[in-house]
């Protein structure tokens, strides 16, 4: 497309320069113009600039002719078949989405070529995280956008370093590899792994003996959906209830209620702080579960006298909006931002 703008901007430079010189300048720029048109597209209309009598002028028009008609058949009808086969609008849309990606940090990126992708992708948006999806096709893509709705994404292969670097790897917060093949897992880890060294990678597992060479390769986590499957269908014939708490609370259309960490950052200044202190329980859409301390042990509905430690993680109950009082609150209370993860 460049390449046939670009002739047919010359060929018509070059045919309104011609025709000012051949006139003498007995006729201006329109005049010139208007010879270059007629000429180009051989409508044959009235001379304003005479050839009777000028054969420099003649010759000058067949090779304008002869070069320029070409050009015009390569450009206009490609022009033509852009807009009305709606590329055009694609070619503007994706140049939108690729600026969009490149002002965006600590997002997410899922890797996908499949419906458990399309679920991710869908959490993230839905609990309102920048996420970016890439899919290996155009098609896989679109049908993605027809699943979750408009969503930021790349079309190409998801083990490529220079697709992970459209997706903006090297500012993303964490990547998902949900591919059909665990090997192609493997590859992308391999590859996420290399290019960004401190991202968290989350993979999926179709067999539970290449869940050791996903970790090996980087991934912080590995996913089995076949054993989350199947822990769902027995929670499902044991404890009905809840799950049918847990259904409303992640499919409910517009909602976002979710079990989020959070946790107080290793340099926080936290001395003398309390839970008590804290007051989550009072924070609007914000309800304490759980305390992870940083070596590992959890105390489930702690008391308010338990004392705020850097490295701490709060699990708690919290829609999004929550989310962002609770970091308020959290930041006026000690001072500093705790960093916020969905876990369900």
């Amino acid at each position: 497309m460049r390449l046939g703008i670009g002739a047919l901007v010359l060929v018509t430079m070059v045919g309104v320069l011609g025709y000012v010189l051949i006139s003498g300048g007995q006729h201006g720029l329109v005049d010139a113009v208007y010879m270059t048109v007629i000429t180009l597209t051989t409508v044959g209309f009235t001379e304003v600039i005479d050839m009777s009598g000028n054969p420099v002028g003649r010759v000058f028009t067949i090779f304008l002719l002869l070069g320029g008609m070409g050009i015009v058949a390569y450009t206009v009808p490609m022009l033509a078949a852009l807009v009305i086969e709606g590329q055009l609008h694609h070619i503007f849309q994706r140049r939108r989405m690729q600026k969009t990606i490149a002002e965006m940090t600590d997002h997410f990126i899922v890797c996908g070529d499949r419906g458990s992708a399309w679920y991710v992708a869908q959490e993230l948006a839905s609990t309102r995280r920048p996420v970016v999806l890439v899919a290996p096709t155009e098609e896989l893509y679109h049908e993605a956008v027809e699943y979750i709705g408009e969503i930021p994404g790349v079309a190409g292969d998801p083990t490529d370093d220079d697709t992970l670097a459209a997706a903006g790897i090297g500012r993303a917060a964490g990547i998902v590899f949900a591919l059909r093949e665990d090997k192609e897992n493997v590859l992308g880890v391999l590859t996420a792994r290399r290019a960004a060294p401190a991202i968290r990678i989350i993979a999926a597992c179709q067999s539970t003996v290449n869940e050791p060479k996903l970790r090996t390769a980087g991934a912080n986590a590995v996913v089995s959906p076949a054993r989350i499957g199947g822990l769902r269908m027995a929670s499902e014939l044991v404890r009905p209830k809840v799950v049918s708490f847990l259904d409303q609370m992640l499919r409910e259309k517009g909602g976002s209620l979710r079990v989020e960490e959070v946790t107080v950052p290793a340099d926080a200044n936290v001395s003398g702080h309390t839970l008590g202190s804290l007051k989550i329980d009072a924070i609007d859409g914000v309800l304490l579960l759980a305390v992870r301390h940083p070596e590992g042990a959890f105390a489930f509905k702690p008391g308010d006298s338990l004392p705020i430690e850097p490295g701490m993680t709060l699990i708690v109950m919290s829609d999004a909006d929550g989310q962002r009082r609770l970091q308020t609150h959290f930041h006026h209370a000690t001072g500093t931002y705790p960093t916020v993860r969905t876990q369900g």
